[in-house]
């Protein structure tokens, strides 16, 4: 491989490099963008669950809350399938405390939180949601789905509202007041798939990553299905997200997000991560792995390998601009067939592909000849079934 610049790659390999941008001339929403203040914010600190970590105080409201649910609601009474009162169940703990972390320990609060969450849930039918098909099989995978892992063990949700800027499928999934119920549960459905992923354990994975991407998002269409989907889980799935990654944000969302963080928590904002146009494999990556991270945001994962097991892991280096790196795979006995994918972070660069055999007198096959790849190009993914032994696998 020729790089003009970095490269990602995986036999099972994947290979990054960032490198320099050239330099570009200052327009007048650039310099309104740099006027703005940084987006980033102090990391999300997770609660540990950890009844031993908490504050005296903290420690006090968890106990005044089990004894006011206690007088309040049945002793059978559940929420994900976990009683909320059995004292044998350190489950219920890891629940009562997010009610609680969601109103700053306040405990009247929490437990007004939780038991109108507990009325919500029966209203709508939540249990049940995850076995009925609610006829959204179009926008499985491209709208709102689960897919994968981040780098510590959170499920990751990713939703994306760019089709819906077709007024056509606009008018097939809003179009009526039953339409945008239907659509709000299934939204619940995809959040209900992703919880029976956590462990509700102290020291456990209890919450998931949101990536939200905000290219050709209709805004002023998806209004009112936001703030649907918004209301329905902040009042009802407290402290479920660890992370809220937002990206292909438009210039503009810096201006919008100036004026409106003075009424979001230093807790909320402390979530958000927020990346532009063109960025947005540098900053999954800083997340999620490249193996774990959709072909179509610049990683490695297909459609085609959800359920065919953990994903094989990927590797990253650094190519240098201008530098040339072979990668070698030797010992591979014939009739093996050898799969591999590249993709490249940060710049672009030139990739080819060849089979050397080891036997005297043969000759070096070209498997792909060389071509250059872009920054934001999907994952290459090809195979070759080597007839005899391999010398080296070079790219």
């Amino acid at each position: 491989m020729e790089p003009t610049s970095p490269i990602s790659a995986q036999h099972t390999m994947q290979h990054h490099q960032s490198s320099p941008k050239p330099p570009f001339k200052k327009t007048l929403i650039t310099s309104l963008m740099e006027a703005v203040p940084p987006l980033r914010t102090p990391s999300f600190k997770e609660d540990t669950y950890f009844i031993s970590h908490l504050k005296t105080s903290q420690r006090k409201a968890l106990k005044q809350l089990k004894d006011k649910l206690m007088s309040t609601r049945a002793p059978a009474d559940s929420i994900w399938g976990i009683p909320l009162l059995a004292n044998a169940d350190p489950r219920a703990d890891v629940i009562l405390l997010k009610f609680l972390r969601a109103r700053d320990f306040r405990v009247q609060d929490s437990l007004n939180m939780l038991l109108e969450c507990l009325a919500w849930r029966k209203d709508f039918g939540a249990d049940g949601v995850l076995e009925e098909d609610l006829g959204f099989k179009e926008l499985e995978g491209t709208v709102a789905y689960m897919h994968g892992f981040d780098r510590e063990g959170h499920p990751v949700c990713y939703n994306a509202y760019g089709v819906f800027k077709d007024k056509e499928m606009y008018e097939k999934i809003f179009g009526d007041d039953e339409k945008l119920k239907r659509f709000l549960r299934w939204r619940v459905q995809i959040l209900e798939r992703g919880i029976e992923l956590l462990q509700f354990k102290a020291g456990g994975v209890n919450s998931i990553i949101q990536v939200t991407d905000l290219k050709d998002m209709p805004k002023r269409e998806l209004r009112v299905a936001s703030n649907h989907i918004l209301s329905l889980f902040q009042d009802n799935y407290p402290e479920m997200v660890a992370r809220k990654i937002f990206v292909n944000v438009p210039w503009y969302f810096s201006l919008l997000y100036s004026m409106f963080s003075p009424f979001l928590t230093q807790r909320t904002k402390s979530k958000f991560v927020i990346s532009k146009e063109g960025n947005v494999a540098e900053t999954l990556y800083k997340f999620i792995r490249a193996e774990d991270v959709p072909v179509g945001y610049g990683g490695l994962s297909r459609p085609s390998d959800v359920g065919s097991g953990p994903a094989k892991p990927a590797s990253e280096f650094t190519v240098r601009g201008g530098e040339k790196v072979n990668i070698q795979i030797e010992g591979i006995e014939g009739g093996t067939t050898i799969t591999w994918d590249i993709v490249v972070g940060g710049w672009e660069l030139d990739y080819s592909a060849e089979f050397v055999p080891n036997a005297q007198g043969s000759y070096t096959i070209a498997v792909e000849k060389q071509r250059r790849i872009g920054a934001n190009e999907e994952a290459i993914h090809n195979s070759f079934a080597a007839r005899e032994k391999i010398g080296a696998f070079c790219r």
